[in-house]
């Protein structure tokens, strides 16, 4: 009874003092105004509120009147803003600037009009269909370094690509450079994923055994399709590749999409999802394949 006692006592006092503390974060080990319940101080370092996309802004659940953050891409260098209850303002109670394109949009490329829909996983914003520009040639021809972007349709036929994407080797992808990073055949403001960008989207969607299922789409993909929920919206679709010999292979039970990342002089870093796996892969091969293209957009 006196240990229950003392448990009720206890937190009668913690109580107490949650209702009645302030909170003061400072420097110089001052207490808080007695008209504050938070005060920061400080004559070198700012106070720093969320800072977010407007898509991510606008998924917020129910936003409290007085809510503060940053908007990232609203107006030319993103602004703060306040939801005052009814609509999101600037902090003087004007309508908030328009945003500049956001992750979710789709993406038209000027080069050949072709519309992409892309997602935001984590801080990474991804095209969310596999790169389909350029040229097609024959499996049987080797793509060069010329004024032309070539790709390779899926047995040569040009309705494949309309649904997988085109398939290009390494140097092709990349536009004959080896800096990872690189813009390559993507539009402008996007770049070839760096491996490290692969491993990134790995990690953010649970680790390699179980993101392989969140990338895939649940279409298209043979049977079992194992763990497959498209929970990312990546929607990953098994466009196979191409052998270095004209062939083409494994279109429906596996996708490869190659990263900017060296191995060495012959081989480079490409990620892979099957059909009979929820896991993402990571291998390095040679650069005369050829594998699928997702670009991500420059920071």
């Amino acid at each position: 009874m006196k240990t229950i006692q003392l448990f009720i006592i206890t937190i009668l006092m913690i109580t107490s003092y949650a209702l009645n503390a302030q909170v003061a974060i400072n420097t110089d080990g001052s207490s808080a105004n007695p008209s504050a319940i938070l005060e920061v101080k400080s004559t070198e370092k700012g106070f720093l509120p969320p800072r977010m996309r407007a898509v991510q802004r606008d998924a917020i659940s129910s936003p409290v009147a007085g809510l503060v953050i940053w908007c990232s891409n609203c107006g030319n260098n993103g602004e703060m803003q306040v939801f005052n209850g009814t609509a999101w303002t600037t902090l003087t109670g004007n309508a908030v600037s328009p945003v500049i394109w956001d992750c979710g949009n789709n993406l038209t490329d000027p080069r050949d009009s072709k519309v992409y829909n892309t997602v935001l996983i984590g801080e990474q914003c991804w095209m969310a269909q596999n790169l389909n520009v350029g040229t097609p040639i024959n499996g049987s021809v080797n793509q060069s370094s010329n004024s032309t972007i070539e790709k390779y349709c899926y047995g040569d036929n040009e309705s494949n690509c309309d649904i997988y994407g085109g398939i290009y080797r390494w140097n092709e992808a990349m536009q004959y450079v080896t800096t990872q990073g690189a813009q390559g055949i993507c539009p402008t403001g996007w770049h070839l994923p760096t491996d490290a960008e692969w491993t990134t989207l790995t990690t953010f969607l649970g680790g390699t055994s179980v993101a392989g299922g969140k990338l895939k789409s649940e279409n298209y993909w043979a049977s079992p399709n194992t763990g497959a929920t498209n929970s990312s919206g990546f929607t990953a679709l098994p466009g196979g590749s191409a052998g270095t010999d004209g062939s083409f292979s494994l279109l429906g039970t596996d996708g490869y999409w190659w990263s900017s990342t060296q191995f060495d002089a012959t081989n480079a870093w490409y990620t892979y999802l099957t059909y009979v796996f929820a896991d993402h892969f990571r291998y390095n091969d040679n650069k005369e394949l050829g594998n699928s293209v997702r670009c991500i957009k420059n920071n």
